[in-house]
């Protein structure tokens, strides 16, 4: 056996994966203007997928590498619509309106930010679940406990969301439009529906048209839903 190989750190792949991951997070953040949509969620979203990792080293994760295969598939979705964005091709429809807005002055950085969110839940969770499935042979109900703790990551998320970018006490007033425009979605339900989605997806594997027009119809709603949480006010 080579010497390199005989003496190389035993790293679990899995946690290798979320490492890279991290640095791509990473990198976004550390080349993106500050006030750029896309850098708004990816600032927060870096800070949540740090607590995962943290987590995962600690051992809340029960099931060894299968935490972290969902949350590589899961952010693998989000880079890979940037990285679709910065070479000319087009993105899922989810991703498109914090794409196309990303630098419009009437949009506040708390609907950038719900935006990613509602792209990244409503539409890339369901489809890494599927993703990890595939990767670990496994069934959905299998990742039930790692989809609920992804969740509770991403209701930090949420939370940070709201502590970081809120503007003040006037967010509160109930003529803001911004305060109306947040009643309207829902981490809560969009971690439901993206669950059934996924459970559905699945299910649907061996009909790959039905699936794939399934998944073409998500993409679009939760791009809609985007679109609207991006109304410059």
């Amino acid at each position: 056996m080579p010497h390199s190989e005989q003496f190389a750190p035993l790293v679990p792949p899995a946690a290798a994966a979320l490492d890279g991951v991290l640095a791509r997070i990473r990198d976004l953040d550390a080349t993106l203007p500050p006030r750029d949509g896309v850098a708004v969620f990816n600032r927060v979203y870096l800070a949540v997928t740090q607590e995962a990792e943290r987590r995962a080293g600690t051992g809340l994760f029960t099931t060894p590498g299968t935490a972290d295969t969902l949350d590589v598939r899961f952010a693998e979705r989000y880079l890979t619509a940037v990285d679709a964005d910065v070479r000319g091709r087009r993105p899922p429809a989810c991703w498109r309106p914090l794409l196309q807005f990303r630098r419009h002055p009437g949009v506040r950085p708390l609907q950038f930010a719900l935006a990613g969110i509602n792209a990244h839940v409503g539409h890339d969770l369901a489809l890494a679940v599927v993703d990890a499935c595939r990767s670990l042979g496994c069934e959905p109900a299998d990742l039930e406990d790692e989809f609920d703790r992804v969740g509770d990551l991403l209701v930090t998320l949420e939370e940070r969301i709201g502590e970081e970018l809120t503007p003040g006490p006037d967010l509160l007033r109930i003529a803001d439009p911004l305060t109306h425009l947040l009643g309207s979605w829902s981490l809560e339900r969009a971690r439901d529906a993206t669950w059934s989605t996924a459970r559905a997806l699945w299910a649907l594997r061996r009909l790959p048209d039905v699936a794939g027009e399934l998944t073409d119809r998500l993409d679009a709603a939760v791009g809609f839903a985007g679109r609207m949480l991006l109304t410059p006010l």
